[in-house]
């Protein structure tokens, strides 16, 4: 509009000076300037909107998980906080949402509600990954193994749930921390943020760990090596679409997916 604006005003300028029934129509003497400095501002208009075309950043720009603390800090800046995870133990997101919970005990800001989901693998059932490595390279299921991360996503939702317990009772913000299992392996590693922003990156399903020099190997996916592409509904019509799929289909297997025993059963 800004643009159709400084045009029309350039073009009445100049044809008040060269048509002399419109000049005389509009009695005014100072057209010609006036059209040269629509010009001008049209000219410098164009300069910084293409600037700032040349300075955004693009809609699918990949980070690293080490940077989803940029992305925590950004949602709780929100009245109202939904922040959803599926992938391996989300160790790397629950520190980051371990700090921010407890600083809103003491300085809330803006937010007044906060909502958290995590989608985490059912460590009850056998797995392939993660697994022990097998003399021929090929995964065998270990209990213990499986029971170690369940044991580690149990004193993360208790913490975290705790936290959000407190702030519900303190009165300045509501807010709710909630573990639910889905079968399968860890394959994708998902972030979405107040809905309007998707990070989503591949683990390494090959990825080896040792726990002790005495142990033998485990297939562990490490999620704080995962790139993620980053889909936002600042993007183009593309970036929004699968940001819209990636909502529906989390709450979807959300939906779908079941309490953990552990979450319902009193600690042995």
């Amino acid at each position: 509009m800004t643009r159709t604006l400084l045009l029309g005003l350039f073009v009445v300028g100049v044809s008040a000076q060269l048509v002399k029934p419109i000049g005389d129509a509009l009695e005014d003497k100072a057209f010609l300037g006036g059209a040269l400095l629509s010009l001008v501002g049209y000219v410098l208009y164009e300069s910084v909107k293409d600037l700032a075309a040349s300075l955004r950043l693009p809609a699918r720009a990949q980070v690293e998980s080490r940077e989803l603390g940029t992305f925590v800090s950004e949602a709780f800046r929100a009245r109202t906080v939904e922040i959803s995870f599926l992938g391996y133990t989300g160790e790397t997101l629950y520190n980051e949402l371990h700090h921010r919970l407890e600083g809103l005990q003491e300085d809330p800001g803006p937010t007044r509600h906060v909502n958290v989901r995590f989608l985490i693998p059912d460590f009850g059932r056998p797995m392939t990954v993660p697994s022990r490595v097998g003399e021929d390279g090929r995964p065998q299921d270990d209990p213990d193994f499986r029971k170690r991360l369940e044991e580690k996503c149990r004193e993360y939702d208790q913490t975290l749930s705790g936290l959000a317990e407190r702030l519900t009772r303190l009165g300045r913000v509501t807010a709710r921390c909630e573990y639910r299992l889905y079968p399968g392996i860890p394959t994708d590693k998902v972030c979405v943020f107040n809905r309007e922003l998707v990070l989503h990156g591949l683990y390494d399903v090959t990825a080896r760990t040792v726990l002790r020099s005495s142990d033998p190997e485990f297939y562990d996916p490490k999620g704080y090596r995962t790139d993620l592409t980053v889909w936002s509904r600042e993007g183009d019509d593309s970036a929004k679409a699968v940001l819209a799929t990636w909502n529906r289909h989390f709450d979807s297997l959300w939906g779908l997916a079941p309490t953990p025993p552990w979450r319902t059963a009193p600690a042995a």
